[in-house]
C-alpha cells in the first residue's frame, strides 16, 4: 500500500466518523456516538485526528447549526456532553504517549468567567498524546485558585483559554499574575482574535490559534519571564488612562435600568412584555455593555462592532431584524454622552447594523435553500 493509499484511507476513515457521530449527536444518542468514534480508533485512526478532525470538528458544525437556528441552547447543550464524555472515555481508553525529550508540565485551564471548557480540553488531550504531563483546571477558574496551583505544582507552562471576548480584562489579571511567579503563559481560543491580537496586546508568552499549534509551540520551548518582572506598564495600554473603561464597567447596572427605561418610554409596546421578555431584554442590553467596555479596554472598536453584526445575524437568522438592537445603542449614546471614545465604538456599532439592514435576509430553517 502507498502512502498515498494510506492517506487517503486515513482521510475516509475520519470522515466516516465525523458523519456518524454527527448523526448520533443529533439523534442525542450517546452510545451510537461512542461507537462511532472507537471504531475509527480501533480501525487505526490516530487518537489526535479523531479528538480534532472528528470531535472538535463535529462540535464546530453544531455550534453554527444553533447560528442558524437549527439547533436549540439544549441540543448544543446535549452535543457537547455527549463529546465530553467521549473524550474522557478516550482518555482512559487511549495510552498517554512516553515523555519525549521535550516533554513539559503544563498547566491547562480556562480564565476565570469562561465556562467553555471543551476547546481547553480538547488541548489538554492532545498535549497528553505529545507526551506531556498535562493538569486540566476545568472551566471558570478564578486567578487566585490558579496561582496556589501554580505555586504547588510549578508547571513549566500555563495555557489559557477563553472563548468570550468579555473575559478579555480577568484574562489580563492573570497573565500577569502567571507571568510574576516566572511562568509563561500560552493563550488560545476565540476570545483572543483569529489572529491572535489580543494575546499579544495583553501580553502573553505565546498564542496558538489551535490545539496542533499550540504543540508545535511547546516543542519548541516557550522562555520562562523572570520571576516578578513586569512585563507590562500603563504606557503599553494608555487609553485605559482616561476611565472609560472602568466606569462603563462598573456603572453597567445603572446603563442597562436606564437603557430599559429608555426603550419602555420610546417602544410602547415594552410595557406589554412578559417578566420573561422583560428579563430576555435586559439580558441582551447587558451584553452589548459588556462588549462595549471590553472594546474601551482593548481600544479596538472591531470587537464591538464584530460582536453586534454576529448578533444581527442570530436575530435574522430567527427572523428578527438586526435593527431592533438599535434603539438600545442610541439610548446608551445619550447615557454616555461624556464618553468620546464610548459615543465612538456606538456609533461605529449603529452604522455596521444599518449596513446588515442592506443585505438580503438570510435563509430561515424552514426555507428552501
Amino acid at each position: 500500500m502507498t502512502d498515498t493509499t494510506m492517506v487517503r484511507d486515513a482521510g475516509a476513515l475520519l470522515a466516516q466518523a465525523r458523519e456518524e457521530l454527527w448523526r448520533a449527536v443529533c439523534e442525542r444518542d450517546e452510545f451510537a456516538a461512542g461507537r462511532a468514534v472507537f471504531a475509527a480508533l480501533d480501525e487505526g485512526a490516530d487518537a489526535e485526528d479523531v479528538l480534532l478532525d472528528v470531535i472538535a470538528a463535529v462540535q464546530h458544525k453544531v455550534g453554527a447549526e444553533w447560528a442558524a437556528d437549527r439547533f436549540t441552547v439544549a441540543q448544543e447543550h446535549a452535543a457537547t456532553a455527549i463529546h465530553e464524555r467521549i473524550i474522557a472515555a478516550m482518555a482512559h481508553r487511549t495510552p498517554a504517549a512516553p515523555p519525549s525529550a521535550t516533554a513539559a508540565t503544563v498547566t491547562v485551564a480556562c480564565v476565570d468567567g469562561e465556562w467553555h471548557a471543551l476547546p481547553a480540553r480538547l488541548l489538554a488531550e492532545v498535549l497528553r498524546h505529545r507526551g506531556h504531563r498535562v493538569d486540566f483546571l476545568g472551566a471558570q477558574v478564578p486567578t487566585q485558585h490558579l496561582m496556589a496551583h501554580l505555586h504547588r505544582t510549578a508547571p513549566a507552562v500555563v495555557a489559557l483559554s477563553s472563548s468570550i471576548p468579555t473575559r478579555l480584562p480577568t484574562t489580563h489579571t492573570a497573565i500577569t499574575a502567571v507571568q510574576a511567579v516566572g511562568i509563561p503563559v500560552l493563550a488560545g481560543g476565540a476570545a483572543f482574535g483569529a489572529d491572535g491580537r489580543y494575546a499579544r496586546l495583553l501580553g502573553a508568552d505565546a498564542w496558538a490559534p489551535d490545539a496542533r499549534a499550540a504543540a508545535g509551540l511547546l516543542a519548541r520551548g516557550l522562555t520562562r519571564p523572570s520571576p516578578g518582572a513586569v512585563r507590562q506598564t500603563v504606557e503599553d495600554l494608555p487609553h485605559l488612562s482616561d476611565q472609560e473603561y472602568t466606569l462603563v464597567a462598573r456603572g453597567k447596572r445603572r446603563l442597562v435600568r436606564g437603557t430599559l427605561a429608555g426603550l419602555e418610554e420610546r417602544l410602547p409596546a415594552m410595557r406589554a412584555y412578559t417578566d420573561a421578555q422583560r428579563e430576555r431584554t435586559a439580558e441582551d442590553v447587558a451584553h452589548i455593555v459588556d462588549f462595549l467596555a471590553c472594546a474601551l479596554y482593548t481600544d479596538d472598536s472591531a470587537l464591538f462592532t464584530g460582536f453586534l453584526d454576529w448578533t444581527g445575524g442570530i436575530l435574522e437568522a430567527r427572523r428578527v431584524p438586526a435593527q431592533v438592537l438599535d434603539p438600545g445603542l442610541a439610548l446608551l449614546q445619550e447615557e454616555l454622552k461624556d464618553f468620546p471614545r464610548a459615543l465612538d465604538f456606538l456609533s461605529l456599532g449603529r452604522a455596521a447594523l444599518r449596513r446588515r439592514g442592506t443585505r438580503p435576509p438570510a435563509p430561515g430553517p424552514d426555507d428552501d435553500v
